[in-house]
C-alpha cells in the first residue's frame, strides 16, 4: 500500500479554506480531513470529533508535554494542535489528508514533513474579506476588526506554499484544489492584486 501524502490548507481567517476542505472530502473518498484539537469554545453548528475536539487548557498542555502534538500553536488567544499519532495512522493507510491549519503550523509541519504539499488560498480582494468576516454573524465587531488587522500578516506569508488558489468563486476554486490534489497543477492562473491585499490600510 502507498502512503498518503499529506496537504497543507492555510489562509487568512474569513478566506473559505475550510468550507473548500469539507467539499473535497465529500467529493474525493480517498482523502481526510484531519481533526485538530482546540481550546476554544465551539461556534454554533459545531461537533466534537468532526469540526475540532475541544479541550481545556490544561488537557491541551498535557497533550503538549507528552508530545503528541505535530504542531501547535496559539492563535486569537486560543490553542490549537494537530495529532501526530492520527496523522501518522492515516498516511499509513494510504489515506490523503488535509490539514486545515494557519501558517505557523504549516512552516512547522513543512519542517518536520518536508514531502508535505502546501496550498495558501487568497480572498479576491480585501473587501471581500472584509465583507465575508462581516456577513459570518459569529464573532463580535472587534473581534472582526482584530482578524482583519492580522489578515494582512497572514497573507504575507502565501510565498512559503507550494500553490496559491484564490477562491473569488467556489467551484472554480474546488476544481483547482482537486486538480492539484490529483496531480494536475492550478487550472487558472492567478488573477489577484496581491499587493492590494498586503499593503495595510
Amino acid at each position: 500500500m502507498n502512503k498518503g501524502r499529506l496537504f497543507i490548507f492555510s489562509a487568512a481567517s474569513g478566506t473559505g479554506k475550510t468550507s473548500l476542505a469539507k467539499a473535497l472530502v465529500e467529493r474525493m473518498p480517498d482523502l481526510a480531513f484531519s481533526v485538530s484539537h482546540t481550546t476554544r469554545a465551539p461556534r454554533p453548528g459545531e461537533q466534537h470529533g468532526v469540526h475540532y475536539y475541544f479541550v481545556n487548557p490544561p488537557q491541551f498542555d498535557e497533550m503538549v508535554a507528552a508530545d503528541r502534538f505535530l504542531e501547535h500553536a496559539k492563535v486569537f488567544g486560543n490553542s490549537y494542535g494537530t495529532s501526530r499519532a492520527a496523522t501518522e495512522n492515516l498516511l499509513r493507510q494510504g489515506k490523503n489528508i488535509i490539514l486545515d491549519i494557519d501558517w505557523q503550523g504549516a512552516r512547522t509541519i513543512k519542517e518536520k514533513m518536508p514531502e508535505s504539499i502546501g496550498i495558501f488560498i487568497l480572498p479576491p480582494s480585501r473587501a471581500v474579506l472584509a465583507e465575508r468576516l462581516t456577513h459570518r454573524g459569529q464573532d463580535a465587531p472587534e473581534v472582526i476588526e482584530k482578524r482583519m488587522r492580522a489578515a494582512v500578516s497572514e497573507m504575507c506569508h502565501y510565498q512559503e506554499f507550494d500553490h496559491l488558489v484564490v477562491n473569488d468563486d467556489f467551484d472554480a476554486a474546488l476544481n483547482d484544489l482537486m486538480a492539484i490534489i490529483s496531480g494536475k497543477g492550478v487550472l487558472r492562473p492567478v488573477q489577484v492584486d496581491i499587493e492590494a491585499l498586503l499593503t495595510p490600510a
